[in-house]
C-alpha cells in the first residue's frame, strides 16, 4: 500500500512539474523577422553583428533524426578506421552502444553533441562564441581573440577550441580531447590526437549548416569530412533544466 501510494505521489509531481518547469517556453522571441500570419520566418536574411560578421547567437536543434554517422554513408562518406578503430567501433555497436560515456552522465562530447537533438544556445560576442547544451548542463566555449591553438598537457572532454573567420564561415579547430568521448553513439573512437574542425555558416535566419572535419593519424588512415544534418533555429522557446541522474532505484526518482 505504502508504495502504491509512493508510485501515486511520482505521477502527481511530475503532472505538476510539466506547468511548474517548463518556463518561457512560448514566450515570443524579440528580433525574429515574421511572416504575414505572425509565424517566424526563418528563410529571412541572416542577422549580423555591429561588425558585420554572421550572428549565431539562439537556440538551435539538429534539423532531423540523423544523428548518427551510419546515417551519412548514404551520402559516400567513407570513414576509414584504422583496424583497432573499427574493431572497437563494430564491439560497441554490436552491444547496442553500452558504455556510452552519456550512460555515466559525461555527456556527448564535440562530435556527438554536433549531432545530437538536445538544444543549445549560441552566445555571441567579438572574443568568446559559447554554447550551452541543455542536456547534462554542458557548454563549450571557442576563443575568437587570435590566440593559436594550445600546447595541450591536460586533455579535456570537450577539449581546446580557437575560432575564425573566413568569410561568412565561422571556422572553430578542436585539440586536446581525451579518449573517453565517442564521435558519435555507435562508437566511432576519438583519441588524445584528435584535431576536429568545424564549419559553420548561417545561410538564412532559421538554419546553420554544419560540416565537420576528423583529423586523428591513431585512429583514422586519413583526414576525413562530413557534412552533418544542420541545426534549425527554435524561436519562442528557452532552455530548461536537464539534470542526469543515474542512481536507478526508486528512492531516488522519487526524491527520497
Amino acid at each position: 500500500m505504502a508504495i502504491t501510494r509512493s508510485i501515486l505521489a511520482f505521477i502527481v509531481f511530475v503532472s505538476l512539474c510539466v506547468p511548474v518547469c517548463a518556463q518561457w517556453l512560448n514566450y515570443p522571441t524579440p528580433g525574429i523577422p515574421r511572416t504575414p500570419d505572425g509565424k517566424p520566418n526563418l528563410s529571412a536574411p541572416a542577422p549580423r553583428t555591429p561588425d558585420g560578421k554572421p550572428d549565431f547567437s539562439g537556440i538551435w536543434a539538429t534539423r532531423s533524426n540523423a544523428r548518427f554517422f551510419q546515417d551519412l554513408s548514404a551520402g559516400g562518406v567513407e570513414i576509414p578506421m584504422l583496424p583497432w578503430a573499427k574493431a572497437l567501433y563494430e564491439e560497441r555497436k554490436g552491444n547496442l552502444q553500452k558504455g556510452h560515456p552519456s550512460e555515466r552522465c559525461l555527456g556527448h562530447a564535440v562530435a556527438d553533441f554536433d549531432t545530437h537533438q538536445t538544444p543549445r544556445r549560441i552566445v555571441q560576442s567579438p572574443g568568446v562564441i559559447a554554447i550551452l547544451f541543455e542536456s547534462y548542463h554542458q557548454y563549450r566555449q571557442i576563443l575568437m581573440d587570435g590566440r593559436p591553438l594550445p600546447e595541450v598537457g591536460l586533455p579535456a572532454y570537450f577539449g581546446y577550441s580557437v575560432g575564425r573567420w573566413e568569410g561568412d564561415t565561422l571556422v572553430i579547430e578542436t585539440v586536446g580531447v581525451n579518449d573517453k568521448g565517442w564521435l558519435d553513439m555507435n562508437g566511432h573512437p576519438q583519441t588524445e590526437k584528435t584535431h576536429f574542425t568545424e564549419r559553420l555558416r548561417r545561410p538564412n535566419f532559421g538554419h546553420i549548416d554544419v560540416e565537420l572535419t576528423v583529423d586523428d593519424p591513431s585512429a583514422y588512415a586519413r583526414p576525413w569530412t562530413v557534412k552533418l544534418a544542420g541545426w534549425e533555429l527554435l524561436p519562442n522557446t528557452d532552455l530548461i533544466e536537464a539534470i542526469c541522474e543515474n542512481e536507478k532505484d526508486f528512492s531516488h526518482m522519487i526524491g527520497k
